[in-house]
């Protein structure tokens, strides 16, 4: 099931689980599924392990990168935020909370800010997959600090708080 968010091109893909007796099988991620890939084609696979309370954020990519994040294990906070001046979504940001209990793919381009933080009491462990080769020589990656009072949370309208509790 694919379900979409308030910034275009970012959603989620639930995975098939088939249990049996020995555990579960699960596609990670195939090239036929157009409902989420639209025409991106996955070209690097990478592994990102992350202690609770570690946030990875700011950054973006200017040059068509989208990035693909299936958490295996534990829980991580995967946000998004769009700040192009001439954007109809300008100042919207999504917040998505993905987990190894519940596989799915999280889609976001590039373009927006994003990142992440294991919301788990134990570490995260992520594979996502990129649509574009890291470029050692010319990254393609603009960053910002994680607490920059610029990402502007509309719930609020103050600096975006990675460690607000989400009940409040």
């Amino acid at each position: 099931m694919t379900k979409e968010y308030d910034l275009p091109g970012v959603r989620t893909y639930d995975l098939k689980i088939l249990p049996d007796e020995r555990g579960f099988f699960a596609e990670a991620l195939r090239q036929d599924w157009r409902e989420l890939l639209e025409e991106d084609e996955i070209v690097q696979a990478n592994l990102s392990y992350s202690y609770p309370g570690i946030i990875r954020a700011w950054h973006r990519h200017t040059r068509g990168q989208v990035d693909y994040f299936l958490v295996l294990q534990g829980a991580m906070k995967i946000c998004a935020y769009d700040d192009r001046p001439d954007s109809p979504t300008k100042g919207r940001l999504v917040e998505i909370v993905a987990s190894g209990h519940r596989p799915q793919l999280v889609r976001i381009p590039g373009h927006y800010w994003h990142g992440t933080k294991t919301v788990s009491s134990e570490p995260s462990l992520t594979l996502y997959f990129v649509t574009r080769l890291y470029d050692y020589a010319n990254p393609d990656e603009e960053r910002r600090p994680w607490n920059d009072p610029g990402v502007i949370d509309p719930r609020t309208g103050g600096p975006y708080d990675w460690n607000r509790p989400p009940h409040k």
